[in-house]
């Protein structure tokens, strides 16, 4: 499992999944949610636009990743 640090939250799933480059693209994200694909904390998650904070683990395509805050410095 990796980390990946955010800088605000809640971020939403699918600009996780992009941003993080699981996916390609946006749609490509919401997309694999919608289907199924993904489970955030162990457990299927279809919404899109779930509010993902620090300690989550966004499980897709056997790879997890478990997001940490970081402060963004002045």
């Amino acid at each position: 499992m990796r980390e990946v640090e955010i800088t605000t939250q809640p971020v939403e799933l699918y600009k996780i999944l992009k941003f993080d480059s699981m996916v390609s693209s946006g749609g490509e994200a919401k997309t694999v949610i919608a289907d199924g694909l993904v489970q955030v904390n162990g457990q299927v998650e279809t919404r899109k636009r779930k509010k993902i904070v620090a300690g989550d683990i966004v499980e897709f395509a056997s790879e997890q990743i478990m997001i940490r805050l970081v402060e963004k410095p002045d």
